[in-house]
């Protein structure tokens, strides 16, 4: 399936298929959107919730790293001990990596070689990324997933439910609710109504919430 790298209206890049006239991160903004959606309703809202430094979260998606890249550069900045588990069905190509400018925009220049280190590293081990964050790369489908209350975290970052719906089913929600602890925390930038439905059919508890930049809407649920 063809892919191009277009640059959101942040000046971040994603990974845009025409195919599906999909991106991996909102035409808005790619940087804006993972700040809002996971890094300050999620992570922020789960320490302060908690008051804990130490957050296990699991990335469905991993995609670009991103996601993975802006936590570890907040673990750094409010001395948190990351555990992170990324899923990723279908890897990137290092010749779309090397067109990302996530370290350049974040201001994060320095970090340049970490982020290239996240795509790096082998999969499906354990590896200390940075003295605050650990990463495990994980290359199967969403379907697969087995873990069981195992993360107090999930960024649920997959293609949108138009272009694969069965991502955001009632069977998915079940598995991402076995996989968090008591009061865990799953975050998305979806607001749609079959998706909260799904989701409160199988425990959760779930708030709408304003959306990133170009969203009215995202929602957060809580395993009670």
């Amino acid at each position: 399936m063809k892919r191009k790298i277009i640059v959101t209206d942040d000046g971040s890049t994603t990974i845009h298929i025409p195919e599906w006239n999909e991106q991996y991160h909102s035409t808005h903004g790619a940087i804006q959107e993972a700040q809002h959606v996971f890094v300050k309703a999620g992570l922020h809202h789960y320490i302060l919730e908690n008051k804990t430094k130490n957050v296990a979260i699991l990335e469905i998606g991993l995609g670009t790293a991103l996601n993975a890249f802006m936590t570890l550069l907040e673990a750094e900045k409010l001395d948190l001990q990351i555990e992170y588990h990324g899923v990723e069905a279908y890897p990137i190509s290092l010749l779309e990596i090397n067109q990302l400018n996530y370290p350049e925009q974040l201001n994060a220049i320095k970090k340049k070689q970490i982020f290239n280190t996240i795509h790096d590293v082998p999969w499906e081990d354990i590896h200390h990324v940075t003295d605050y964050f650990q990463l495990k790369k994980v290359n199967k489908d969403f379907s697969e997933i087995d873990y069981e209350e195992t993360f107090h975290l999930i960024y649920f970052d997959a293609f949108g439910a138009r272009v694969q719906p069965e991502l955001w089913v009632e069977s998915i929600f079940e598995i991402m609710y076995k996989a968090l602890k008591t009061q865990g925390v799953l975050v998305t930038y979806s607001a749609k109504g079959s998706v909260r439905r799904a989701m409160q059919s199988v425990g959760f508890i779930v708030e709408r919430l304003e959306g990133p930049p170009g969203k009215r809407e995202m929602l957060r649920a809580t395993k009670p």
